[in-house]
């Protein structure tokens, strides 16, 4: 975990968000291209990538398997792809540090190589739920060892010979998915994957990207194992999730007008726009592109009066992460915000449900949790001091909630937001942000 952990921020009340920013890359798809780029034939150059702990906990990894990889430096990254079987094994346990997206990719990757390895992590990490990859990599064949509460740390047995798998996701999960399908990549047969809800789908993007067919119909991705992947160029557009902040922060600020460019909307990924939209958010999506198989476009949002509503079931998979964000708007919208089927908020790097009412009521929020999501009253934000768990998403939330506060807000344990957000402190000062750590 990320040793400095007295890392608070302090924001002032008030002000609004203006000007024209980019935020950092995609940190799912930065995962996916130093994954798929080490085990592709030729070498992968990649710009934008996200230079944050989460994302280089996955670039070391595979450094530690053999990987040749420059960078990164500003954003660029090379990986000589040693092919599909061509990792070594690492000398010691491989540190994830506090990234889910890494420790589950990866068991599924590595569920396939012929040497033994090692998962481990930072203390929430290693606290937080393994067994929905475990189990259906069992059935595989690939051997696993857990703590007996099925956690981290993961001991993957090697040589294991994989088969392929027709599997429904019992929840909707990209971790999960993404997982089957890398360890998909070294089973006999044909491995299907179903999902009761769309996710994201960065990894069957990047996968036909890299000339390894993925097919995708009717709430399944299926892919035969045995192939290869080959090097490409990858330009990893902002990511919406650390875009959500600022999407949230000039939605509820009185005079804001803010443009973010490069932003991707993925349609897996747009369920933070789609309910801000619900809510009477006033945003606009221009110059939409392609960007390496990913759609990409620049986003303006101004202040608006936001009213609650009850989310949408089917919108909760495309904003899982952005949720955080989301109730700080709630609380600042009139009438009552009701969230339902979003469970997986509390196994996340914290209990996101818990942590984010007991925040707000600490602003003198109405905050209920429920045990699969929240029920919120909008109304006034008071100043005071919250607790962010180490939580990223969490500190950079209140963060925001400061725009409308009657007080400042003090915000405890900030250190981790470098896992996703590096520089977000300066970059949203430069926005109108009254805050310093």
């Amino acid at each position: 975990m990320n040793k400095n952990q007295n890392i608070s921020f302090q924001v002032d009340a008030g002000g609004s968000l203006k000007g024209c920013i980019r935020v950092p890359g995609d940190k799912s798809i930065s995962h996916r291209s130093i994954m798929l780029g080490a085990i592709a034939e030729g070498t992968t150059r990649i710009s934008g990538f996200l230079e944050g702990d989460d994302s280089l906990a996955t670039l070391r990894a595979f450094q530690a398997m053999g990987v040749d990889i420059e960078g990164p430096d500003k954003g660029r990254v090379v990986v000589h792809g040693v092919g599909l079987n061509g990792l070594q094994a690492p000398a010691q346990p491989l540190d994830l540090g506090n990234s889910g997206t890494s420790m589950r990719l990866l068991s599924g990757l590595l569920a396939g190589q012929a040497f033994d390895s090692e998962l481990v992590g930072d203390s929430s990490l290693m606290s937080r739920p393994m067994r929905r990859v475990t189990a259906p990599l069992a059935q595989m064949g690939a051997e696993i060892d857990t703590t007996d509460a099925g956690t981290a740390p993961l001991k993957i047995r090697g040589g294991r010979r994989l088969q392929a798998i027709d599997y429904q996701m019992p929840v909707a999960s990209a971790q999960v998915k993404s997982c089957l399908l890398l360890a998909g990549l070294y089973a006999h047969g044909r491995t299907c994957v179903h999902e009761p809800a769309p996710t994201r789908d960065h990894t069957e993007r990047m996968l036909n990207g890299m000339g390894y067919p993925v097919d995708c119909s009717e709430g399944a991705a299926c892919l035969d194992g045995g192939g290869s992947l080959a090097a490409t160029v990858i330009d990893v557009p902002a990511d919406i999730s650390s875009a959500a902040f600022f999407l949230v922060g000039a939605s509820i600020a009185p005079g804001s007008d803010l443009q973010l460019q490069h932003v991707g909307v993925n349609p897996t990924r747009t369920g933070v726009i789609d309910i801000l939209k619900l809510m009477g958010a006033d945003i606009v999506l221009s110059n939409p592109r392609i960007v390496g198989g990913e759609p990409v476009a620049d986003v303006r949002v101004r202040a608006a009066s936001l009213h609650g509503i009850d989310i949408p079931l089917e919108q909760v998979p495309l904003a899982i992460d952005e949720f955080p964000a989301l109730f700080v708007a709630a609380a600042c919208a009139q009438g009552r915000t009701v969230l339902t089927g979003a469970e997986e908020l509390r196994v996340k790097e914290s209990d996101r449900i818990q942590v984010m009412a007991d925040g707000l009521r600490a602003l003198g929020v109405d905050a209920e949790p429920t045990p699969d999501g929240m029920i919120i009253q909008g109304g006034d934000i008071a100043g005071g001091t919250v607790d962010s768990h180490g939580d990223h998403r969490i500190a950079m939330s209140f963060a925001m909630a400061a725009l409308r506060a009657s007080g400042p807000i003090r915000i405890e344990d900030c250190a981790n937001v470098n896992t996703s957000f590096p520089g977000f402190v300066e970059l949203a000062a430069n926005a109108g942000l009254r805050m310093q750590a």
